[in-house]
């Protein structure tokens, strides 16, 4: 019974973590993509990646010989708080995950910018601080990571950095993901239902300016994809 009620009393916290936040609030468009051009248009930029526009989706792929996933992303003037939707399916059990990163690109305190990440697989969901956590460059944190070197203070540190909550996903059926950020505070809601909230500082960065979809590895369509923000006073 107590077990029951605990995980009752989870759900509603997330549930009310994602209501805290309406969509209401994001009314601003900074970019939208139905891909129904069937190819990318100018504002998108590419790292790495292979992915193609085709038959009205986004089809992320990663090239077999890439040393890094694929990444296909925008960049606009810096929000502190934002919204991010897109479609997608996994088309086959070669689909590992996909990452919704939000980044800045002349923030120099964290690898390569990054701020915060969503991380969606067929098991589950992700949200991480990444500019106080796994890609911070403060103390070589980054540096010992990428070497398999972290110290037992480090591992604790990147324990409280990250949540992952598990939400299974059917392979080929679409499902629609909302990440938002609002302060401090990262959201996931899956399909409209609240899946997922993590609370860190990095995560309250105030001029993310790049987000990113990166592919892990292949067999990722996505569609619908939007970046919204609050309206401006």
């Amino acid at each position: 019974m107590k077990a029951t009620m605990s995980i009752l009393a989870a759900v509603a916290l997330v549930a009310l973590a994602v209501s805290a936040c309406p969509a209401a609030e994001y009314g601003r468009t900074i970019f939208a993509d139905d891909f129904s051009s069937n190819a990318f248009g100018p504002r998108w930029a590419h790292y790495k990646s292979s992915s193609v526009v085709k038959d009205g989706v986004l089809v992320g792929i990663t090239a077999a010989d890439s040393d890094h996933a694929a990444v296909d992303n925008i960049r606009f003037d810096g929000e502190r708080d934002l919204e991010v939707a897109v479609k997608f399916r996994f088309t086959s059990d070669k689909a590992q995950s996909f990452n919704v990163w939000f980044d800045d690109k002349t923030y120099k305190g964290s690898h390569a910018g990054h701020i915060c990440q969503a991380t969606i697989s067929p098991k589950g969901v992700s949200l991480a601080d990444a500019k106080t956590g796994g890609f911070t460059l403060e103390g070589g944190l980054y540096e010992r990571k990428k070497a398999k070197q972290l110290t037992d203070a480090d591992k604790k540190l990147l324990a409280g950095k990250a949540k992952w909550t598990t939400s299974p996903l059917s392979l080929k059926e679409w499902h629609t993901l909302v990440v938002r950020t609002a302060g401090d505070e990262m959201t996931a809601a899956i399909d409209g239902k609240p899946v997922a909230s993590f609370s860190s500082p990095g995560i309250g960065h105030p001029t993310k300016s790049l987000v990113s979809l990166t592919t892990n590895l292949v067999d990722i369509e996505y569609d619908d994809f939007s970046i919204k923000a609050a309206a401006k006073p």
